[in-house]
Formats: structure tokens, sequence, C-alpha cells
């Protein structure tokens, strides 16, 4: 992958552009470099907008329509409707996950906030690996580990002798957790979730091969089940509008989606909160473009959109795949 950030000399916003597409990488290896625009001509023939603009393969992903070459300043809208000097880092994964092509997706009706979406997925930027600190990388990871070998949650009982390493009780460390929405808890206490997996059953169901059946809490938990585990799987769900199957099936590290173009909508209830309330029944297989549209149309209150098979991996694998990493 080769990203290039078109700028005018001393661009102020070029260092904050450059910040952003490192974070959105997050080590994922792709070639960048820095391109001074001087002149009108130059922008029409690198293809920039405006300064910056950031091309992924040689396509703005972020180009307007009916936008055209020129080396004025340029700036990128937020999902809360703020502008800023460069396109937000979940928003630059996400054309990153698309190779830049804008029709690597299927856009829906309306002003989507798929990006929004996203980032209640990855926590707005930080990822789902916990942090070391106080214990909660080690209870989260046998947490997820108990999950991906017996099909069911952990209780407090089983995470004691980790969480008395770092000094602290099982249920404080699921707490914290919980707060920052690695995983959701019930009212006792009891883990209830932890992405991807989920302790109550869901439209999503994983087959681990050696391991067990699970439940996923959305069609990207359940793509990166076997990313995070390195492990072959099947994954079985259904089409909410139509109930036709959907089976994504994944044997050393391909996949196959039965049917052929089925896809997954992206969206995001309004209102925020953890992800579990906020856009988990929110992101599903659908066995076509066509059948997500619809069911789109018929849940206005869901800003989103389709996204095709291959971004769709890849997001699951950016999200989850470094989970288990020590």
């Amino acid at each position: 992958m080769h990203i290039t950030v078109l700028t005018v000399p001393e661009c102020p916003n070029a260092p904050l552009a450059l910040e952003r597409v490192t974070a959105a990488l997050a080590g994922r290896p792709a070639e960048v470099e820095l391109v001074e625009i001087h002149e009108q001509e130059q922008a029409a023939a690198r293809g920039m907008t405006g300064s910056p603009t950031i091309l992924v393969d040689g396509v703005d992903p972020f180009a307007p329509a009916g936008a055209v070459p020129s080396v004025s300043c340029r700036l990128y809208r937020e999902a809360d409707g703020t502008v800023a000097g460069a396109p937000s880092v979940a928003a630059l994964r996400e054309a990153l996950a698309t190779g830049g092509r804008p029709e690597a997706a299927t856009a829906m009706s309306g002003d989507c906030c798929e990006v929004n979406a996203l980032d209640v997925v990855g926590r707005d930027g930080r990822g789902r690996r916990a942090p070391a600190e106080r214990g909660l990388r080690s209870v989260h990871q046998a947490v997820l580990r108990h999950f991906a070998d017996t099909g069911a949650a952990p209780g407090p009982d089983a995470l004691e002798p980790l969480a008395a390493q770092a000094g602290r009780e099982a249920r404080e460390v699921l707490a914290e957790l919980a707060a920052e929405d690695f995983l959701t808890l019930d009212e006792s206490g009891t883990i209830r979730a932890a992405y991807p997996f989920s302790a109550v059953p869901t439209r999503h169901r994983v087959r681990i091969d050696g391991g067990a059946e699970v439940w996923s809490m959305c069609a990207i938990d359940a793509l990166g089940i076997p990313a995070m585990l390195n492990a072959d799987a099947v994954i079985s769900s259904t089409d909410p509008v139509t109930g036709e199957p959907v089976t994504v099936t994944t044997r050393a590290g391909a996949t196959t989606w039965e049917p052929g173009d089925a896809v997954v909508f992206v969206g995001q209830r309004p209102g925020g909160g953890p992800a579990a309330t906020a856009c988990c029944d929110a992101l599903n297989f659908f066995a076509s473009a066509a059948s997500a549209h619809a069911w789109a149309e018929s849940h206005p209150e869901v800003p989103g959109r389709a996204v095709d098979q291959a971004p769709a991996e890849d997001i699951a694998r950016q999200t989850f795949g470094p989970l288990l990493s020590p």
C-alpha cells in the first residue's frame, strides 16, 4: 500500500495528517511519502484538491463530488460536524481498509455516519487491546481465552489469581474493563459479553476448529474471532430481512462467503454508549447489498452503510487481531 500526503510548502496541517495516517496504519506495512505541491498545474497532475490531500494507492477517498485541483487550504468535516485539518483516524482506518476505493462499500441513503459505528467498534481509535496496567490485559485475555476454549464466560473466581498478581480483586478489574467498554457485565457482575464474544445467544454463531462453538456480538466481531485466534472457523448467521443463511468459512487465512455477494451492514444507533447497545445489533451480515439497503430503509434511525467482504474482513482483522498479543 502506498500513501501520499500532498501539501503546499509549510502547510500547518501536514504534521497532523502524517500523525493520523501513522495512527490509522497501527503498524501495518505501507509506504508513506510527503510531497510538496507548488503550483496549480502540479496540483492538477497529482490530484490535490487542497492541502493536505491524502491519496491511498493514488486515490483520494475523501474527495467530495465535483472537487477541483487546488493549492488552497483543505479542511475535513468530522462526524460531529466540526472541522479539522486532516481526516480522523477512524475515517483513515476505513479508507485504508477499502484501499481508498469509494466503490468498495455501498453507501446507504442519507447522511451516513458509518465512521461513528467503527469508532464504537474500535473504541474511538483506542483499539480493543486492554492496557497492561493494573492487571487489565492479563484478566481480559484470560476472559477471551476462556470463551474460545469453552464457549462461556469465566466466573470471577477463575480470574482471582491473575487479578491478585496486580494486587487487585477480580471484580474490581472486571468493573474497570466494563467501564472502558472492553466487556459488559450484568447487574450481578457476571460477564455478559467480552468483544468479540457474547455469553448469550445472538444471530452470529462461530464454530472454532479445535475450540468451542461461541456466539459473537456482531458480524464484525464474528469475522474477528478467527483473526484473533489465528484459527480456522465457520461463521453461521442469517440475513435479518430475508432469513437467508449467511456462512463465512475461514481456512488457512482464506475466506469463503456464501452467498457470494453477501455484505456486512455497519451502523450505529444515535446516543452513544457502549458498543453492545450502540451498534452491535446494527452490524449484521446480509445475503446481498439489496437486502442491506432494504433493512437500512426500514431503519432510518440507524445511519450506516453496507461494506463489501474484503473491507469487512480487514476491519475485523485490525480491530481484533492484536487482542491476545503480549
